[in-house]
């Protein structure tokens, strides 16, 4: 039974996808961004309602509304940037692997929406999308950033790249930390199988711009995965 409701979900994904992408691309041409953010928000979040997924929000009274951050979370499953895109409050973009920007359509839509390609295997090209990210920053728009910048194979918080810490070092905006759960048993990246059950998005205290400036990179790394990790309900 769950393979049949797996290929269902999977059909309805696609079919709701292609209509999300191609209306973000025809609303950005059209409304400036700001406008149509509240719009693409909606529609992400009924994602979730459309293939049974129930969403659990706690701490978003530590998010002060119109205030830039720089969100972190744990990376788990192809549906964290739907979920953190569709229940951040305001306006915030992602940085995403440079590879899916190459995807038809898919890439299209992301950069019009203004999310910014990293290749990590690249230090230029990082470097560069690193700027990039920190002029959208200065600009006061807040981003999202998932430090492991790979999904988890087994469930547990992988170690964090360095470049994020940089990133918010250099920029001295707040980060926010974020503990995405039961994403892992929803679908996770050594399965096709969906398994539409409840998930949960933790926002923690702000990192406040004092503790970025005073730590090195290494101990803000550190503490801010410590913090991501006691945000996580591991089911």
């Amino acid at each position: 039974m769950r393979y049949i409701l797996s290929l269902y979900l999977w059909l309805v994904l696609f079919i709701y996808s292609l209509f999300f992408l191609v209306f973000a691309i025809i609303v950005s041409y059209i409304f400036p961004i700001k406008k149509y953010t509240p719009w693409l928000q909606k529609l992400l979040q009924f994602i979730f309602t459309i293939m049974f997924i129930k969403v659990e929000i706690e701490g978003s009274e530590n998010i002060t509304p119109d205030k830039t951050y720089l969100y972190m979370a744990n990376h788990v499953s192809l549906f964290d940037l739907p979920l953190l895109g569709g229940f951040i409050p305001g306006y915030a973009r992602g940085v995403e692997a440079n590879r899916q920007h190459a995807w038809p359509l898919y890439g299209w839509a992301m950069r019009r929406l203004g999310n910014i390609p990293i290749d990590r295997k690249n230090i230029f090209s990082s470097l560069s999308s690193i700027s990039k990210t920190a002029s959208i920053l200065t600009e006061g728009k807040s981003m999202i950033i998932l430090p492991e910048g790979h999904r988890t194979m087994d469930g547990e918080l992988r170690q964090f790249k360095s470049f994020p810490f940089l990133l918010a070092k250099k920029t001295e905006v707040e980060i926010l930390p974020i503990g995405l759960s039961g994403l892992y048993r929803l679908k996770n990246k050594n399965s096709w199988i969906i398994n539409p059950n409840t998930v949960k998005i933790k926002f923690g205290k702000p990192i406040g711009v004092k503790t970025i400036k005073e730590l090195p990179t290494k101990e803000l790394r550190d503490k801010v995965r410590d913090e991501i990790n006691n945000l996580i309900e591991y089911l």
